[in-house]
């Protein structure tokens, strides 16, 4: 069992970054951080390379649309990146996985679908291997609602891969409604290579209802001051090379929320 690497998903300080990117990034290496999970970074590898080295920070994983590319981009926005440009970014910034954030629910509910976004993935794993770069993905909990032939759509889904591909399991949506997070980290073996540290309640799945979702609601604490099974989680993860700390919301001063998470992995000897 190895110890995985200490990191932060930027999303979490979305707001801040957007005031002084500087400054926020300044704050997180304050905490301790050395590494930092990155996202919307096709358009801004140079400038986001060079912020991240000004201030000792080094960005291994990042997330980026693999599987879900608009068809065409909205007036007035850059056109979406084709995968040639998202890795050529990523290795820029030094990234060793893209992962794919979010496919929609819909898109789970369909056994072809499925078998079709497997696919893509595949498909966009082998263009990463040429740059150097692993692919992955990354659930939230629409992937854990239907099932078939006795199979979750995850399972099903995890079993069409390539080998090659990775997988970043987010704890805290994997557990909501219930769901056995530990047992699905224990099956998927050596294909989790990161872990998204979140706790709170056991929220039911909001994606698949098509209701706005109100991030302030799902109640997200700093690890172990939630329901999440963290501490097991951790365990049944030994191939783990990152633990990514996230809030998709917090209520709190995020700084404060992300500094204790950091004491908390901290603490399991998690740098």
């Amino acid at each position: 069992m190895s110890t995985p690497h200490l990191s932060v998903q930027l999303y979490s300080v979305r707001q801040a970054l957007g005031h002084d990117q500087d400054g926020t990034l300044a704050r997180l290496a304050a905490l301790g951080l050395r590494n930092v999970e990155v996202f919307d970074f096709v358009h801004r590898a140079g400038e986001l390379a060079e912020a991240l080295d000004r201030h000792g920070l080094s960005a291994r994983t990042g997330h980026a649309v693999l599987l879900s590319p608009p068809a065409h981009s909205a007036e007035g926005t850059a056109p979406a990146p084709t995968l040639e440009e998202t890795f050529s970014a990523a290795g820029r910034l030094g990234l060793e996985m893209v992962i794919d954030p979010f496919v929609p629910a819909a898109r789970w509910s369909d056994e072809k679908e499925i078998a079709r976004t497997a696919v893509l993935l595949n498909e966009a794993a082998a263009v990463a291997a040429d740059h150097g770069i692993r692919v992955g993905y990354h659930n939230h909990s629409q992937e854990f609602v239907h099932s078939f032939h006795g199979v979750d759509a995850f399972d099903l889904f995890a079993g069409q891969l390539d080998p090659e591909v990775v997988l970043e399991i987010d704890v805290f949506w994997a557990a909501a409604g219930g769901y056995d997070v530990v047992a699905l980290l224990e099956r998927l073996g050596s294909r989790v290579r990161a872990l998204h540290i979140k706790d709170g309640p056991i929220v039911e799945d909001p994606f698949s209802s098509g209701a706005p979702l109100d991030p302030a609601m799902l109640g997200q604490v700093p690890p172990g001051q939630g329901r999440v099974p963290l501490d097991a989680a951790l365990a049944a993860a030994p191939h783990a090379t990152y633990a990514v700390i996230e809030f998709d919301h917090y209520g709190g001063d995020i700084f404060e929320g992300i500094g204790a998470a950091v004491g908390y992995l901290n603490d399991k000897g998690i740098r």
